[in-house]
């Protein structure tokens, strides 16, 4: 177990499972443990209910229809059921798809799979921000264009894509828009007609849910998002996802999704405050320090920094009382820099020397005090050494 004096502020990583969600799935482990599928018995009737009215609830917070969510282990599986499903369902047989360079490898990696059987895949660039050039996109979009997949929000440096253009573009061309809203989903209010989405995937763990489940919104309306299943086994889920229901997981996210929706306005400005803070202190003692991502345009608990003159891995190998995720990841035993960092032009020197800060619920302004004093003090010590 981590010592309680370690700084958690890797909320996009994972998030704590709050505990009024705890208390919502606790029944359901224990006397409503039934499968979902036994329609012969009340223990089945009982989760069945538990399960339909959590999809009701899902629905609500989303602007959707109930029959509209499926139920995933995450937005892992989420997206590659969006993405590959909807290259099977094509009736018109289709062959182009459109991402980004910056989206998640759950994005990147099912369409780099669909590249390799064939289709033609365009990867668009992003400008300094992080932002897709809307002129670029429309430009891309032709007829034998599928779908269009552009996350919400990135999951390291926060920027928000403008999804509502992005999603009129697509509507006005005939193509489908999926969107990873992992990152957005309790952070922001996500309306499904609003940009509008024809496929959104969402996972509990990243609002204060519990890890291993997740769902994907799938337009039934006009148009209607046609998608063929990735696993096979059982009717379940309207066909698309077989499998025993975790009812208590089920359970969690819509009351994660719930409790997160009622606090957002209270919860954002709050999180903007002390990331305001964390910044300020640290732009204002450390010099050649770089914001990545647009200012304004992001997750209010979002910040990503590269320090000039430093290694990523070092620093956080010298933090151990401060939880946050480095820029670059490490492969083979190779540092290798962010995908997503190196499309908005870093340098490689910049690209492995910038650390992510995640703020979340828990956060409180002594933490980020502590937390900026660490990162300062290190930074120092290295350029020094």
């Amino acid at each position: 177990m981590p010592r309680r004096s370690v700084v958690y502020l890797d909320h996009h990583a994972t998030t704590p499972v709050d505990p009024r969600v705890l208390e919502a799935m606790l029944p359901f482990f224990r006397e409503g443990f039934g499968n979902a599928a036994s329609v012969s018995h009340a223990y089945g009737w009982h989760a069945e209910a538990a399960v339909e009215d959590a999809r009701e609830r899902l629905a609500a917070a989303l602007g959707a229809r109930p029959r509209e969510i499926v139920f995933t282990s995450g937005a892992t599986e989420s997206n590659n059921l969006a993405i590959l499903g909807a290259a099977e369902g094509d009736r018109r047989r289709r062959q182009h798809v459109i991402t980004l360079a910056t989206e998640h490898p759950a994005v990147l990696d099912p369409c780099r799979h669909l590249a390799a059987r064939g289709f033609d895949v365009s990867v668009l660039d992003v400008d300094e921000h992080g932002i897709v050039d809307l002129d670029e996109l429309e430009a891309t979009v032709g007829e034998q264009t599928l779908l269009v997949s552009i996350m919400v929000a990135n999951n390291e440096i926060g920027v928000l894509q403008p999804v509502e253009e992005i999603g009129r573009l697509c509507r006005e061309r005939g193509v489908l828009f999926h969107s990873d809203a992992a990152q957005a989903a309790g952070r922001l209010r996500l309306q499904v007609d609003a940009a509008p989405f024809d496929l959104l995937s969402i996972s509990a763990h990243k609002m204060y849910g519990p890890k291993g489940v997740g769902a994907l919104f799938v337009r039934s309306r006009r148009p209607r998002a046609r998608l063929s299943p990735r696993q096979y086994g059982g009717g379940h889920e309207r066909a698309l996802r077989p499998g025993t229901l975790p009812v208590p997981l089920i359970v969690g996210m819509a009351r994660a999704l719930e409790i997160a929706m009622d606090e957002l306005e209270s919860e954002s400005r709050r999180l903007q405050e002390l990331r305001e803070r964390l910044w300020k202190q640290i732009a204002c003692r450390l010099s050649g320090v770089h914001l990545n991502g647009h200012p304004e345009r992001r997750l209010p608990g979002n910040l990503n920094v590269s320090f000039e003159g430093v290694d990523g891995e070092r620093l956080l190998l010298a933090l151990p009382e401060v939880a946050v995720s480095s820029g670059s990841a490490c492969a083979s035993g190779r540092p290798e820099p962010s995908h997503v960092l190196a499309a908005l032009g870093l340098s490689l020197e910049l690209a492995r020397a910038s650390l992510r800060f995640g703020l979340g619920r828990g956060t409180t302004e002594d933490e980020i005090d502590r937390a900026a004093a660490r990162v300062v003090e290190e930074v120092r010590k290295q350029r020094e050494a």
